[in-house]
């Protein structure tokens, strides 16, 4: 008797996929629209080494929070600041070493081909310890056992399976196929960039072919795809940190296509959302570095102290937290923060606050009296 098709991979014409070209064209409207004015908003601000470096961090950050990991976030700036020529005194793990390697190669070696032996090199890059505990639990560099790939939640007596990846016997050829098809889309002019991206994400992860380690990959696949789509090493904008806001939605979508048939629109629609999402974040974050910009340029000659350019760069930085208390700057900052921060006595910030507002660098909010703030005059 012929078991029932539950999984994708199972279906007689896998991995033969189709799409609603009509009902996704908006959509990859939108995103092609908003990349192109992300792109422009970065050539017209001489958006600095700092701002890629801070988009590629964020990237491997939320990658790994994603899967739950949590990362020294200093050790992994290190490490990127390091190969991208920028000076940086954190002291760096074989960890942060490896996440850095593997995010930059896949972006910035992007007219590379992805073949088997670039794919088990990420892999060694994820899993740079070599402690016995870690051997056992992961092949590293190598494909999984024969043992069923789930994913699996609920009691041990009543569990739950809410993926099954394909069987390990036919894996290498398999994953043969998606390279082929990976590298051969790359110039086909009728499959849209974006959509090959979105494609290429669920095909890697539905494959699952390594112990661990297959959400940063694939991860990491779209993004070396959506940099062959830019045909652009640097970037400036984390679609993982958007995944993972919606990490519910993610991983239901996922679960739900992966139990449906060859149609992938709405997976395709979900991953247009949240990259158009991650762009206009982009977008917003490149527009503050242009106000910033111009604000200092308005105030070049203004004759500052380092105390007054500090407090001024923590508002125009957005940075929400006082370093005394945590206190919140979102509401303006007030003469009591504003003394934390400097480190001066408190008629000297009540002297600089009176300075800055004179010189038009702040502006008092309605509020008056001893709940007195000021914040950025744009």
């Amino acid at each position: 008797m012929t078991q029932p098709i539950q999984w994708i991979w199972q279906q007689r014409n896998w991995p033969s996929f189709t799409w609603d070209v009509e009902r996704l064209a908006p959509l990859v409207r939108s995103c092609t629209q908003t990349q192109g004015r992300l792109l422009g908003m970065i050539s017209a601000s001489g958006a600095s080494e700092q701002s890629e470096l801070d988009a590629l961090l964020q990237n491997v950050i939320t990658s790994s929070a994603i899967e739950g990991e949590q990362l020294n976030v200093g050790s992994v700036r290190s490490s990127l600041a390091k190969r991208l020529g920028m000076a940086s005194d954190e002291r760096v793990t074989p960890r942060s070493e490896g996440l850095a390697e593997l995010m930059l190669d896949a972006t910035q070696h992007h007219q590379t081909p992805l073949t088997s032996e670039r794919l088990m090199r990420w892999h060694t890059f994820l899993f740079p310890e070599s402690s016995s505990l870690l051997a056992n639990r992961v092949r590293v560099g190598a494909l999984r056992g024969v043992e069923p790939m789930q994913v699996v939640s609920g009691r041990i007596d009543r569990p739950v399976v809410h993926f099954e990846a394909p069987p390990r016997d036919g894996l290498e050829k398999q994953l043969e196929g998606f390279f082929y098809w990976f590298n051969a889309s790359r110039t086909d002019s009728t499959l849209d960039p974006l959509l090959r991206a979105g494609i290429a994400h669920f095909w890697f992860v539905t494959l699952h072919p390594f112990d661990d380690g297959n959400g940063r990959l694939t991860r990491a696949i779209t993004d070396l795809a959506l940099a062959q789509g830019e045909n652009q090493a640097i970037r400036f904008y984390a679609m993982s940190a958007s995944i993972l806001e919606n990490r519910q939605e993610y991983y239901q979508i996922l679960e739900t296509s992966q139990r449906g048939g060859m149609n992938l629109t709405p997976w395709l629609e979900w991953f247009l959302h949240t990259l158009l999402h991650t762009l206009e974040q982009a977008m917003q974050r490149i527009d503050r570095v242009l106000a910033k910009a111009r604000f200092w340029h308005q105030h070049r000659k203004d004759g500052l102290s380092a105390e007054q350019i500090k407090v001024l760069n923590r508002l125009l930085n957005g940075d929400l937290l006082s370093e005394k208390n945590g206190a919140g700057f979102e509401g303006g900052i007030s003469a009591a923060q504003y003394q934390a921060v400097a480190k001066v006595s408190k008629a000297t910030a009540t002297r600089h606050l009176a300075d800055l507002l004179e010189k038009g660098c702040l502006v008092k909010l309605p509020a008056g009296g001893r709940s007195t703030r000021y914040q950025i005059r744009w």
